[in-house]
């Protein structure tokens, strides 16, 4: 395989860094690799750079953030195939925001870091071998084509230099216009279980998470925020409070009351002690009830906006005999991620420095600087570990926090959520209102498929905060109007929304599928598969109940309506092998569902027992087509945690609003899945050599549905919301 770059002008050369050795930079963006010493004034903007220095250190930096995907085990692993390196001998580093990035988005999220990179970082590696090979050619007076690596060693024969030793010489070699890119049945890293690279830092504790950053002069602070939906002035009482043990100061900041003392708990038990009377704007009687009463109404009396039609599917329920007609609700979800949310921030005139375990790493940059009316070039940004993320920290707000906070004091400061924080003050997952009608013929074809879907925007709901990240230059009328333009283009359209929804790839007839907006006005964000992880469960759930309407077997009927789908029976027969479906053993009952997202199909069953008449989990059997599995025990470990993370919502997950606040508080009423509770995950892997796709997130979407779809064959009962009553 070659590959050719479009322009070689774009591809800068220079002799080395300020260090010595070989640097390349990579953009991901526009798909480039260059060699490079550092910051160029060309339009060349590299994301990420892998650097081979004299002293035989080869070291990956990179601007994607580890979250516990395994992502820089995944990175490091693709361009060491095509260099020659074990990953394990490599340096890993991340990027902070800087000049040098900008005009690149520097975010983690979408299940998109291994996916989007796989050319450029395969094709970086390949570069860098090239010319490290000709590198030592020149010095031994050999033809390249002599040489070979292996091991971060280049051999001549019997001589041999490190990469270290022939990496100032490689840097002045010519950039290979087409580089030769290793056959899959030629890896050595890729496609092979490597251990995490990152390991045993964590098993031993020496890793930084954003939480553990410290240094001296360091203090704390808590921030007391409106339980309710709005951020209206509010007047407090602090006497008592300003007495307690440790407290520095309390003040107003743009989102509450900060509580600053010297250590957590001091600002804890101090922030317990202010009396605040909170407005309440969106008012007391909005609750889940209210909300779901609403989308009811409109469901039937709003025509909505079309996403998909196709053929007729009135004309031709009215001259079907079986028809099935379903109302599936799925409640408002709280991200609950293991590490709260946390920022230390050291404010100077001179330049403002943030750690922060973000998602979002030049978004923070450029939030903190509108809030402290900055130039984005006075905030520097280091990214830390992530103990979790699942779009939560794709937010800044905790970071704005903290920066207003040490602003305030003029000193290093710790903004630290406590679990009720994070809970009651998140941007969560939307609840939606589906009605949805489906008929099929004698044959058990389906020939009309309905589906009315009430719902928020998740797009509309985050726009407005995006004009932080517009370049400072540009007017603030100019940003409201391209935001309220685009707010309403988005308004319904929102392809988070309708995401999973549309495009099935069953052989149906007749389709319509609309949107009916309605957003009561609770924030709104990614939640690990977005749309996916909703629309999946309805469609997967109703794709069922039609299937028992037809009399036919759940999974021999998706197979039949698949049979255009090559793709998705590869996975659809591979778990119905690894399942033994059909045969599963006495007293077991079994559900499947099937799902593609983030350009990966997934497809799960589900065997069940019932023990006293409750339902108890055996088994899930996972089918995975991920493309190239670049490490396949990270690949199983995402598919794992996926199912965890569904079922949790599925069994338990569910946000109550009451009185225009959020009701739950912490893991007692807003429980996780327990050790326990938790079944064995069995995952297969279908061999491709295509690229890859994601794997953070598509094994999420189709628990719920293979779950409630295994309850139905259990109990003879469709259970038509989450989380799902096995009591």
């Amino acid at each position: 395989m070659s590959v050719t770059n479009i322009s070689r002008r774009k591809f800068l050369l220079t002799s080395a860094t300020a260090t010595g050795g070989l640097v390349l930079g990579l953009s991901f963006t526009n798909k480039e690799v260059a060699a490079t010493s550092g910051p160029t004034k060309s339009n060349f903007m590299p994301e990420a750079f892998l650097q081979i220095t004299p002293d035989n250190r080869v070291i990956f930096q990179l601007d994607k953030h580890e979250m516990g995907q395994g992502i820089h085990t995944a990175l490091p692993t693709i361009i060491c195939e095509e260099l020659g390196i074990d990953p394990r001998k490599i340096e890993i580093r991340l990027s902070q925001v800087s000049e040098q990035f900008e005009g690149n988005v520097q975010m983690t999220g979408g299940s998109t870091s291994v996916s989007s990179k796989w050319t450029v970082l395969r094709e970086a590696g390949a570069k860098a071998r090239s010319m490290l090979l000709s590198g030592a050619a020149e010095t031994w007076n050999v033809d390249p084509t002599e040489c070979r690596i292996d091991d971060g060693v280049v051999w001549n024969g019997k001589q041999s230099l490190t990469f270290g030793e022939v990496a100032e010489i490689a840097a002045q070699q010519p950039i290979p216009d087409t580089v030769e890119l290793k056959d899959h049945k030629d890896f050595q890293y890729v496609g092979k279980s490597i251990r995490r690279l990152d390991g045993i830092d964590k098993t031993i504790g020496t890793t930084e998470f954003g939480i553990d950053v410290s240094m001296p002069g360091l203090v704390n602070a808590v921030v007391l925020r409106n339980p309710h939906f709005n951020q209206e002035e509010f007047t407090y009482s602090d006497k008592e409070a300003e007495q307690s043990a440790g407290v520095i100061k309390i003040f107003k900041i743009s989102n509450g009351l900060a509580v600053v003392a010297d250590t957590y708990w001091h600002a804890r038990k101090a922030a317990n002690l202010v009396q605040i009377d909170w407005p309440n704007k969106l008012g007391p009687d909005l609750n889940s009830q209210s909300i779901r009463d609403e989308r009811s109404k409109l469901a039937k009396t709003e025509t909505g906006e079309e996403l998909q039609t196709e053929g007729d599917s009135k004309a031709a329920l009215k001259d079907l005999n079986k028809i099935i007609e379903a109302t599936y609700e799925v409640p408002y979800l709280a991200h609950a991620t293991m590490e709260p949310q946390n920022t230390t921030v050291d404010y100077s005139e001179e330049e403002v420095k943030v750690w922060s375990p973000t998602q979002f790493t030049d978004g923070t940059q450029a939030f903190v600087a509108e809030a402290l009316d900055l130039p984005k070039e006075r905030i520097k940004v280091y990214g830390t570990m992530m103990g979790g993320g699942f779009g939560r920290r794709a937010f800044p707000d905790f970071a704005v926090e903290a920066a207003e906070v040490s602003r305030e004091i003029g000193r290093p400061v710790k903004v630290i959520w406590s679990r009720e924080d994070d809970t009651r003050h998140d941007y969560y997952r939307p609840s939606t209102y589906n009605e949805l009608r489906g008929g099929i013929d004698d044959q058990g074809n389906i020939k009309a498929w309905e589906h009315k879907l009430v719902a928020p925007s998740m797009a509309k709901s985050i726009l407005p905060a995006m004009g932080a990240l517009a370049p400072q230059w540009i007017p603030d009328w100019m940003i409201s109007a391209v935001i309220k333009g685009a707010g309403f283009l988005l308004e319904s359209s929102d392809p988070t929304t309708s995401e999973g929804s549309v495009e099935m790839p069953y052989k149906i007839e007749n389709i319509d599928v609309r949107h009916i907006f309605h957003d009561p006005g609770i924030p709104l964000g990614p939640w690990r598969s977005v749309g996916h992880s909703q629309n999946a469960f309805i469609t997967e759930s109703f794709i069922d109940e039609l299937a028992n309407l037809a009399g036919q077997d759940p999974y021999q009927f998706r197979r039949r309506l698949l049979r255009e789908h090559q793709d998705y029976l590869k996975v659809l027969d591979l778990v119905a092998e690894k399942s033994n479906w059909g045969n599963a053993g006495q007293g077991l009952h079994q559900g499947v569902a099937i799902h593609k997202s983030f350009g990966t199909i997934v497809s799960q069953v589900v065997d069940l027992e019932l023990v006293n008449d409750k339902p108890k989990l055996k088994r899930v059997t996972c089918a995975v087509d991920c493309g190239t599995a670049v490490n396949p025990d990270q690949v199983a470990a995402q598919i794992e945690s996926s199912v965890v993370f569904g079922l949790t919502a599925a069994l338990k997950g569910e946000i109550n609003i009451e009185g225009g606040a959020v009701k739950e508080s912490n893991f007692h009423d807003y429980q996780m899945l327990r050790m326990d509770e938790t079944p064995p995950i069995d995952v297969y892997i279908v061999d491709s050599n295509l690229p890859p796709t994601g794997v953070g997130e598509p094994g999420t979407p189709p628990i719920a549905p293979a779950l409630g779809n295994a309850l139905f064959a259990a109990t003879g009962k469709r259970q038509r919301s989450l989380p799902y009553k096995i009591a």
